[in-house]
C-alpha cells in the first residue's frame, strides 16, 4: 500500500506472470480533491468513481464523502475474501455503516456518497467482473473489434443536453442553472442507475459475471474522466476514439487527447460536462497471447 502525490491509491505487486503487462493511470481533475481510487492486488485490478452528496459535507481531515465511498469499497476489495459481487455487497455494506457513523441522514438520498466501480480478478484463461455506475470495462479484440463488458449507463446525459442547448451568460455555471434537475438525478441512484451508496436496492443494479479470455488483446478499465468528449450528450460514445488513442499510445495518449479538448473548451458548452476536467482512474492489461470470447452473466 502507497500513498500518491495525487490521492490515496491501493497497491500490492502483482505476480509476473508473462501474459500480460499493466499501465495504470490515477489523475486528479480540476476538483480540490481526487475521489477516484485505483487498485491493483496481485491478480485483482479495479478503479472506483466517488461521488460526493450534493450537501457538500466534509469529514474529518476534509475528505469528501465521495472520496470516503471510493477508498472504502477498494479497501474492501483489497482485504477481504470471496467471489466479486459478495465483495460488493461487502463494500455497500460498510459504506452504509460509514454514513451512520457520520450522522448522515440516510433516509435523504441526496445526502448520500457513492461511488462506481469497475473491478476484475484474472485467472490464467478468463477472468471475474463485477461492475456498477458508469465504470467501464472496454475488451479490444485480437480481430481489431472491441466490446463493452457491461453497457455504458449515461445517467447525466439529459441534463449535459440541457445544458448544451439552454442559452446563458458567460457566469453562469451548470450546477447554478440546473441544479433542480442535478438533484432529480441524483434520486433516481438505485432506481434508474446503480451505485454503492449504503442502499440495500444497490446490489439488484450490479453487473457480474465471467469472460474468456481467448480472443481478448486487451482489458480497460477505466472511470468517466476518460470517457471522450462528445459534442451531442443524446449521442452514444465514440470508443473507436478513445482505443485508436490506447493503440497508439498507451493510456497516456487518451488521457493527452481528451484533456487537450477539454482545455480548449473552459465554458464546457462545446463538450456539455460538470467541470473543465474530471478524475481519472484506468487501467490497461495487455494480454500476450489469446485465442474466441464467451460471457456468461450472474
Amino acid at each position: 500500500m502507497y500513498l500518491s502525490t495525487e490521492q490515496f491509491t491501493l497497491s500490492r505487486p502483482y505476480p509476473a506472470i508473462p501474459h500480460y503487462a499493466v499501465e495504470t493511470l490515477l489523475e486528479k481533475g480540476s476538483g480540490e480533491l481526487n475521489e477516484d481510487v485505483l487498485l491493483q492486488a496481485d491478480d485483482l485490478f479495479g478503479v472506483f468513481d466517488g461521488a460526493t452528496s450534493l450537501d457538500k459535507r466534509r469529514f474529518a481531515g476534509g475528505l469528501t464523502g465521495g472520496l470516503l465511498a471510493a477508498r472504502i469499497a477498494a479497501r474492501t476489495f483489497q482485504e477481504e475474501h470471496g467471489g466479486l459481487a459478495h465483495l460488493a455487497g461487502m463494500a455497500n455494506h460498510r459504506i452504509r455503516h460509514r454514513l451512520l457513523g457520520e450522522n448522515v441522514t440516510i433516509t435523504e438520498r441526496h445526502r448520500l456518497w457513492s461511488t462506481s466501480l469497475a473491478v476484475i480478478r484474472l485467472a490464467e484463461d478468463r477472468f471475474e467482473f463485477c461492475q456498477t455506475g458508469d465504470a467501464l470495462i472496454l475488451l479490444l479484440q485480437d480481430d481489431g473489434g472491441y466490446r463493452l463488458v457491461t453497457p455504458a449507463s449515461d445517467i447525466d446525459r439529459d441534463t449535459l443536453h440541457l445544458w448544451k442547448n439552454t442559452p446563458v451568460t458567460p457566469a453562469t455555471t451548470i450546477h447554478d442553472l440546473l441544479a433542480d434537475q442535478i438533484h432529480r438525478v441524483r434520486l433516481q441512484m438505485n432506481v434508474r442507475y446503480g451505485v454503492l451508496n449504503g442502499e440495500p436496492e444497490a446490489v439488484n443494479f450490479l453487473r457480474h459475471g465471467y469472460h474468456e479470455l481467448a480472443g481478448v488483446s486487451d482489458i480497460l478499465l477505466f472511470t468517466d474522466g476518460l470517457f471522450p468528449p462528445k459534442e451531442h450528450p443524446l449521442e452514444g460514445d465514440d470508443w473507436h476514439c478513445l482505443i485508436d488513442f490506447y493503440r497508439a499510445g498507451g493510456l497516456q495518449a487518451v488521457r493527452n487527447h481528451i484533456r487537450q479538448l477539454q482545455q480548449e473548451d473552459p465554458t464546457c458548452r462545446k463538450f456539455p460536462r460538470f467541470k473543465q476536467h474530471d478524475d481519472i482512474a484506468a487501467v490497461a492489461i495487455r494480454l500476450h497471447s489469446s485465442p474466441q470470447s464467451a460471457i456468461a452473466f450472474s
